[in-house]
């Protein structure tokens, strides 16, 4: 799996709101709903579980 240029974006979206990297790379699904409420549960969670989602695909 290669990372694209749009990844870094990515990346950064969810660096600063966790649920927006998630939302650019796969839209209003499940994981969006579940990176807000890891989000919401804690920062660092969301922000790990983001990152996961953006190199998963």
């Amino acid at each position: 799996m290669a990372l694209t240029c749009s990844d870094i974006f990515k990346f950064i979206g969810a660096v600063i709101l966790p649920p927006l990297g998630v939302f650019m790379e796969t839209g209003c699904g499940m994981s969006f709903l579940i990176c807000c409420v890891l989000t919401l549960c804690g920062y660092i969670p969301g922000i790990i579980y983001a990152i996961y989602v953006i190199t998963r695909y």
